[in-house]
């Protein structure tokens, strides 16, 4: 089968067409303050989600998160090298994170770039309020684990003095406050002036500052989630250059759980990045809640 040539570099046709450069994560920088919520490289979402292979794989990882290489390759009619450089596309621009469960390596979708994307080009041309209902209905539903993954540039001391401080969450967490002493086995609990009792709470299971935070976190604000149980949050930060990676894990959640256990993520996380950034906080629908 004959190649093709994209960008001056030969492909096989069964390839998807890779970025030309560093990896996503050295390009994704600000150039300026209009950027910040917006800080992935655009290119690379729009390249990432033109090609119909691509699209079809974040379609499956949408209906089941977290699937293997020979998982999501099945019923291709392609070679599973071929699949996998599909998928390195995917993470190059953001929209896939891969972790690793003992042997094997995981692809979880990532819908924080999507969602930059549409608040920059989408959300101003549509009705804000029906799109934020689609998305605590469509995304990331009938999922036991799901991970989401950001880029702030400060450095991880800051970012976990924003995390663990009562008076910085309420900037970008719809205007909660959290209350601990963050020691390993503390308990914790998530507040608002406006609610009528906690929001949250759940236990400090393994305290690394600044590194990694592990809590067990039971949603009380409502019946139908207070019959969810317990779930577990993970909070990671690595630095990269002037950057943090910060990625979230939430996970122990049953199949099928309610989405409003976890779709709010995507708007804590782009406030939290807005807040360390530029000192502002950002209106989404959950910051909206209690106004």
């Amino acid at each position: 089968m004959l190649g093709r040539r994209i960008g001056g570099e030969s492909h096989d046709d069964d390839a998807p067409e890779r970025a030309v450069g560093m990896p996503w994560e050295h390009k994704a920088r600000l150039t300026g303050n209009w950027l910040v919520t917006y800080a992935w490289a655009v290119d690379d979402v729009f390249r990432a989600l033109a090609d119909p292979t691509r699209r079809d794989l974040l379609d499956r990882l949408y209906r089941q998160d977290g699937q293997t290489l020979r998982a999501l390759a099945a019923d291709y009619p392609m070679t599973r090298i071929g699949v996998m450089k599909h998928l390195q596309v995917l993470e190059d621009a953001g929209v896939v994170v891969s972790k690793r469960r003992g042997r094997e390596k995981l692809h979880f979708l990532n819908p924080i770039p999507i969602r930059l994307v549409h608040d920059r080009w989408v959300s101003k041309y549509a009705e804000p309020w029906v799109a934020a209902l689609n998305d605590i209905k469509q995304e990331l539903e009938r999922t036991m684990e799901k991970v989401f993954e950001i880029y702030i540039r400060t450095t991880p001391e800051r970012l976990w003095d924003a995390i663990t401080d009562s008076e910085t969450r309420t900037k970008f967490q719809f205007g909660n406050r959290v209350e601990s002493t963050w020691t390993p086995g503390s308990a914790y609990q998530v507040t608002n002036p406006h609610a009528n009792g906690p929001l949250i709470e759940g236990e400090n299971v393994e305290v690394d500052p600044p590194r990694r935070l592990v809590q067990t976190a039971r949603a009380l604000w409502g019946e139908d989630v207070v019959n969810e149980g317990t779930t577990r949050v993970t909070w990671e930060i690595e630095p990269v250059g002037d950057s943090c990676r910060l990625t979230v894990t939430h996970d122990q959640l049953r199949d099928g759980a309610n989405s409003q256990l976890f779709g709010g993520w995507p708007m804590i996380l782009s406030g939290l990045k807005t807040w360390i950034e530029t000192g502002e906080v950002l209106t989404t629908p959950g910051s909206l809640m209690y106004a």
